[in-house]
C-alpha cells in the first residue's frame, strides 16, 4: 500500500479520529506514528515538574509552561512532535497554551522517556528539537531516575547527565530555578 504524506494541517484535522483520539500520535516525515501510552511514572514526572514550575513562574514577571504542545519541526514532509512540557519566556504569558502546535519556539523542552519506544527514539527526538531552535532539552527517564540535559551553546551542544541526587540548574530563560532531580521521580503521598 502506498502511504500518502500528510501535512500538519491534515494531521491535526484527522488526529481526533485516530486511535485513542490521537492523544499519543505524532507526525514523522508526513506519516502518523503512534506512541505507546505513557505509564504512571511519566505522569509522576509531569506532576512533580508542573508543581516546581508553577511555583517558579508564579514569582516571575514572565514565562510559563505548556503541556503536550506540538512542535512543528520540519516541513515538506511535515514533522510534529508532542513533548511533555515546553517552557516559554517571550511573548504574552500563556500565549501558546490553547494552541495545538506552537507558534513560537520554546526555550526549554522536557521529553519524558517513559516507554520503550520513547527511550529508543530519545536521541533522535532531542537532536530534532535542538535543530528546531530550542535552547535546552531535558530527557527524563523515570525507570533509571536520570535526567539528560542537552543545551545549545556557542561551542555546540553541552550534555549533562544527572542522577537523582543532583540539582537541575542553569536553565536557559529561567534564572534562579533549581530543581532536585530526585524530586521529579517521587511518587506523591496521596497516590501510594
Amino acid at each position: 500500500m502506498i502511504q500518502i504524506s500528510m501535512t500538519v494541517e491534515q494531521f491535526l484535522e484527522q488526529r481526533g479520529e485516530m486511535p485513542e483520539g490521537g492523544q499519543w500520535a505524532e507526525l514523522i516525515a508526513g506519516v502518523p506514528v503512534f506512541l505507546e501510552p505513557p505509564d504512571v511514572d511519566h505522569g509522576t514526572v509531569v506532576l512533580n515538574l508542573s508543581k516546581a514550575l508553577a511555583g517558579y513562574f508564579h514569582s516571575q514577571p514572565s514565562g510559563y509552561a505548556a503541556f503536550d504542545l506540538g512542535l512543528h519541526l520540519a516541513r515538506q514532509p511535515d514533522t510534529v512532535l508532542f513533548p511533555a512540557i515546553s517552557l516559554f519566556q517571550g511573548g504574552p504569558r500563556f500565549a501558546e497554551t490553547d494552541n495545538e502546535v506552537a507558534a513560537s519556539i520554546p526555550e526549554v523542552v522536557v521529553d519524558i522517556h517513559s516507554t520503550p519506544d520513547r527511550r529508543e527514539k530519545a536521541r533522535e527526538r532531542v537532536a530534532q528539537i535542538l535543530a528546531y531552535g530550542v535552547q535546552s532539552v531535558w530527557g527524563g527517564d523515570p525507570r533509571q531516575q536520570r535526567v539528560r540535559i542537552e543545551t545549545r551553546t556557542a561551542d555546540g551542544i553541552t550534555i549533562r547527565e544527572l542522577s537523582a541526587s543532583e540539582i537541575i540548574d542553569e536553565i536557559p530563560g529561567c534564572p534562579g530555578l533549581r530543581i532536585a532531580a530526585e524530586a521529579l521521580f517521587v511518587v506523591p503521598e496521596w497516590s501510594r
